[in-house]
């Protein structure tokens, strides 16, 4: 057996997830996925695929129609990038899977936030890097003294950015953005970015991936999960500079040949006509986060608005608890699973992560009951 493998547990998501069974009245606030339905005329390209007989091999790279109309979107938030240093991968997923392998020599640096989405410690683990956890701000925003501390001279710096973020909903500021500009430019560093929420984003919307001066540095992944409710199909999305991607290309052929060719056509359609649906998802998702903050806020916790994606991240710390016995009390005498800041990280002890993907009245129920079960304690 790989000997890196036996660090890696089961994400402290599935985990929590996993234990719903035994609770079967309870009401699931745990898993990253919109509870509405893949736009229609979306549905109807994947039909349409199959009756055209579009179920064969694409390119390994995915269907140039798909690449140029990434592109094209990509062009609206000024992030430019041309086909020919586009993969369609199987999911945002497989995209940074195949990126961490190509760019990762076992002994190298892999720096990724703490907390994060779990992902990228585990497959850093797997391909035997040395990972370096960078702190964030009390609003998780970047630690720019800490991020500094951890970038070291003459060494292979590879950086995870993550914004919006999964789990705390921050998102990257105009000030930050220069920020990191800078630092990248005057470092010997690859940066991640992977914006996978991008379009569920409720203030302006910014990416290092803008910055043409240090576009050679930076891979850039994301994908159709989130964006049309279709995390199913798994279609994602790599950009990087050819030289890099060639290598990237490299990994993800051996691995999956292409992506599914229905769902690369079903994205497509998605980019040309769907984007409407999009945007009233993206309103609801707001209508849903004011509501759960302030109740929380109400409820005695303390937490950051989310500016993106769909999770809120409350402090538990008042209630002198670890995170992970807080989640179990909950779910057992509470009926309400939410997921324990530990699975994101060391320093998501004290905190827990909340999706707000799910319908207004599975919100409130779980919010009253939250209310029900701090009253008894």
């Amino acid at each position: 057996m790989n000997r890196n493998l036996q660090g890696i547990e089961i994400s402290g998501i599935r985990k929590i997830f996993n234990k719903l069974q035994e609770v079967p009245d309870a009401i699931s606030l745990t898993l990253g996925q919109p509870d509405f339905k893949v736009p229609d005329r979306i549905k109807r390209a994947m039909v349409d695929a199959i009756n055209n007989d579009n179920t064969i091999y694409t390119a390994n790279a995915g269907i140039y129609e798909l690449r140029k109309e990434i592109c094209s979107y990509l062009e609206g938030y000024n992030i430019n990038y041309e086909p020919e240093e586009v993969c369609i991968t199987v999911g945002g997923s497989e995209g940074l899977y195949s990126v961490l392998s190509a760019l990762i020599n076992p002994g190298d640096r892999l720096i990724i936030p703490d907390p994060a989405y779990p992902a990228y410690k585990s497959i850093g683990t797997i391909l035997g890097a040395e990972i370096d956890e960078y702190k964030l701000q009390e609003d998780f925003s970047l630690n720019f003294e800490d991020l500094k501390l951890k970038i070291k001279k003459g060494s292979n710096n590879i950086l995870v950015l993550s914004f919006p973020s999964n789990p705390t909903g921050a998102i990257l500021s105009l000030e930050d953005r220069k920020k990191l500009q800078e630092l990248i430019k005057e470092n010997e560093i690859l940066v991640i970015t992977d914006e996978i929420y991008s379009a569920l984003c409720y203030s302006e919307y910014y990416s290092v991936a803008e910055c043409q001066d240090i576009k050679e540095k930076i891979i850039y992944v994301s994908g159709f999960s989130k964006m049309f409710s279709m995390t199913g199909l798994r279609v994602g999305y790599v950009c990087a500079p050819k030289e890099i991607l060639r290598e990237i290309m490299k990994v993800h052929q051996y691995n999956v040949s292409c992506a599914t060719s229905i769902s690369q056509y079903a994205a497509l359609e998605g980019l040309r006509s769907s984007m409407g649906d999009v945007n009233y998802m993206k309103e609801t998702f707001r209508e849903r986060r004011d509501f759960v903050y302030y109740k929380l806020l109400k409820l005695g916790f303390q937490c950051n608005l989310p500016q993106g994606a769909f999770y809120i991240f409350p402090s538990i710390k008042g209630f002198n608890i670890k995170s992970e016995d807080f989640c179990d009390d909950l779910l057992y005498k509470g009926k309400v699973a939410c997921v324990p800041g530990t699975a994101f990280g060391a320093r998501g002890e004290g905190f827990i992560r909340i999706s707000y993907s799910y319908s207004k009245e599975e919100l409130q129920e779980a919010l009253f009951r939250i209310e029900k079960w701090i009253d008894k304690k």
